[in-house]
């Protein structure tokens, strides 16, 4: 997956997201993305007894259910390295190509 350090106007707009999701919930991480359409999603990693998702997984998640057919950016807030799990999950979903910032 390539990573890029210039951030287009659409991109920080998503590192907004993720920043807001991640304060608003207290969460380790935060992560936005935005698919095919223009559409974004955000989210927070999820930390229950029952249920741990990562904040990339809720928005691969959020994205899929509704309809989405691919990513062309992911930002992740408090990570310094994409989880492999994560990194598996965007190239099953949407291919090598999405862009993805660590922030």
């Amino acid at each position: 997956m390539p990573e890029a350090t210039e951030l287009s106007p659409e991109d920080r707009k998503l590192v907004t997201l993720a920043r807001a999701t991640r304060a608003r919930t207290g969460a380790a991480q935060g992560a936005a993305v935005r698919d095919l359409d223009g559409r974004t999603y955000a989210g927070a990693t999820v930390t229950l007894p029952s249920l741990q998702i990562s904040a990339v997984g809720v928005c691969l998640a959020m994205a899929n259910s509704s309809g989405s057919q691919g990513l062309e950016a992911v930002v992740v807030m408090g990570a310094d390295v994409l989880a492999e799990p994560d990194a598996a999950a965007i190239k099953e979903f949407a291919g090598d190509d999405v862009v993805v910032h660590l922030v």
